[in-house]
């Protein structure tokens, strides 16, 4: 008999479902794929700039999935999608809504707690009153050694009257102990109006009168969206809007534009509210990089070719903090910083002013101090400290150079001072008189307007200068020609002509 198996086969069950099918990966159209190349390309670019620091590549690719699946859910696939904004101007927005959403709520939450009052003061107040209510609802009497014979006095209580001071704070405390704290409408209403409750509407509101500020604050930068690429300059007197701001690519654009504007019309007027505009977009979007090095420098030298100090010494000022903040390659300025260096000291002579001059000059670097430029106000300074008016000159013959840009304006400021200081100085030395060939070299007048000879225009110079300090009764004249000046006779007017010329000084818009 054959052994019967110990177990006992079943045949395998097969499941009714089919095997799994990988599901096809979508198309998209060629639209889509621009679209994401288009998202990936212009963040890059603009990734450096402080309002996208905080964005990644993973927060692109989500946002890009985001956008992509719900217009596929939405049945908007096949939108116009050039039009559509790109994923870190959505994020750099949703986050700006949030931190205003955020801003308000504690607004909103500290004013409600200045009108209810700080729980914990709400809390001791509460204690203390149901302590002093517990203590005037008691019935128990105090024990016997605790009581005090209020009929008799100390002879200190009754010489300084403390008992009866104290029997009156007593007497008016007692009805507040008694009665309970009033929560009326009315009472509250008079509370309300007492401690400048804002109304209901009002604390509502997004935007408080007196928070805006603190709203714009804590905001962070915004990212303007406005394409145009001229835009007048109007003073903020509200958090800014970024519809009418322009962002960097536009911003560079709307550079080229005006400088070549002004390269033809030389519209002064134009030029400078152009450049307000532009420095103002720049700032409420808090970029700082070497463009912005570039316009504040282009517009600094306009404003010194134009005598516009308020202007310059704006530009000057930001100039100073943006070259200290390194934004260069390598570390470097990112802007002609020699070149503003030495403009800065020139016009320190300018103005006189000795102790920015002590402190400026205390400040240079080693590697400041071998700029051309830097070297150059250096020389022109030395010269003046020391009275050597033939050197001082001699460098601003040399500055009429175009290698120097916009250093003879500036020279061009004081050296009519100096010319003044000049002649009192040649007035005391030689006596009687000096020919007024050597007034012409000495003054350096055969120089301005890069002329280097002697010319009928020179002469006319020198002779307006004479005419102008009233001394061209001084002058001697053969064949109708200047030959000599009386040095001896004009040394008192050129003396009180130098007191002038260095005791008023136009300032405006000093750094």
């Amino acid at each position: 008999m054959a052994a019967e198996p110990a177990f006992t086969p079943v045949v395998a069950s097969r499941t009714l479902t089919s095997k799994p099918v990988n599901a096809a990966t979508p198309r998209y159209s060629q639209d889509v794929a621009q679209y994401v190349q288009k998202a990936f390309f212009d963040f890059h670019k603009l990734k450096n700039q402080p309002a996208y620091a905080h964005i990644t590549d993973a927060d692109i690719r989500a946002k890009l999935a985001e956008i992509i699946n719900r217009a596929t859910a939405d049945g908007t696939i096949n939108r116009d999608w050039q039009q559509t904004p790109l994923p870190h101007q959505l994020i750099v927005e949703e986050r700006h809504k949030a931190a205003l959403y955020v801003t308000q709520n504690n607004m909103l939450t500290n004013l409600n707690l200045d009108h209810s009052g700080s729980p914990d003061v709400a809390s001791k107040k509460r204690k203390s009153l149901d302590t002093e209510s517990a203590g005037s609802d008691s019935s128990t009497s105090p024990p016997p050694w605790k009581k005090s014979n209020n009929t008799k006095q100390s002879l200190a209580d009754r010489i300084t009257g403390t008992s009866k001071t104290l029997d009156k704070k007593r007497k008016d405390k007692e009805p507040f102990r008694g009665n309970s704290l009033d929560t009326s409408e009315d009472a509250l209403a008079r509370r309300r109006q007492r401690f400048g409750y804002i109304s209901p509407e009002l604390s509502s509101s997004p935007t408080v009168h007196n928070s805006s500020s603190l709203l714009e604050a804590s905001a962070g930068p915004i990212v303007g969206t406005c394409q145009n690429l001229e835009k007048n300059y109007f003073r903020l007197t509200a958090p800014p809007n970024p519809n009418t701001v322009r962002p960097l690519p536009v911003l560079e654009m709307a550079l080229d534009l005006i400088s070549t504007k002004w390269k033809q019309q030389h519209d002064y007027s134009y030029f400078c509210d152009q450049m307000k505009s532009m420095r103002q977009d720049l700032t409420v979007q808090r970029i700082k990089n070497e463009f912005t090095i570039k316009v504040y420098e282009l517009h600094a030298r306009i404003a010194l070719e134009k005598r516009d100090l308020g202007e310059y010494n704006q530009c000057q000022t930001q100039l100073r903090a943006l070259y200290k903040m390194n934004l260069g390659p390598n570390g470097g300025s990112g802007g002609h910083k020699d070149e503003f260096t030495a403009y800065r000291i020139l016009y320190m002579i300018y103005t006189c002013n000795r102790t920015d001059m002590n402190n400026m000059l205390a400040d240079l670097t080693t590697a400041d101090k071998k700029g051309p430029f830097v070297q150059h106000a250096l020389r022109v300074r030395a010269a003046l400290a020391s009275g050597n008016y033939h050197k001082f000159f001699n460098l601003y013959a040399e500055s009429q150079d175009q290698r120097w840009n916009m250093v003879p304006y500036l020279m061009d400021m004081f050296v009519e001072r100096e010319r003044v200081a000049a002649m009192a100085a040649v007035c005391k030395t030689y006596k009687p008189e000096i020919t007024f060939n050597d007034v012409v070299n000495t003054l350096a007048f055969d120089c301005d307007n890069g002329e280097t000879f002697f010319t009928e225009e020179v002469i006319r110079r020198c002779h307006e200068f004479m005419v102008k300090h009233g001394v061209q009764h001084l002058v001697v004249q053969k064949d109708d020609k200047p030959t000599a000046f009386l040095t001896g006779k004009a040394g008192n007017i050129f003396e009180d002509a130098k007191r002038k010329a260095f005791g008023k000084v136009d300032i405006k818009g000093q750094i």
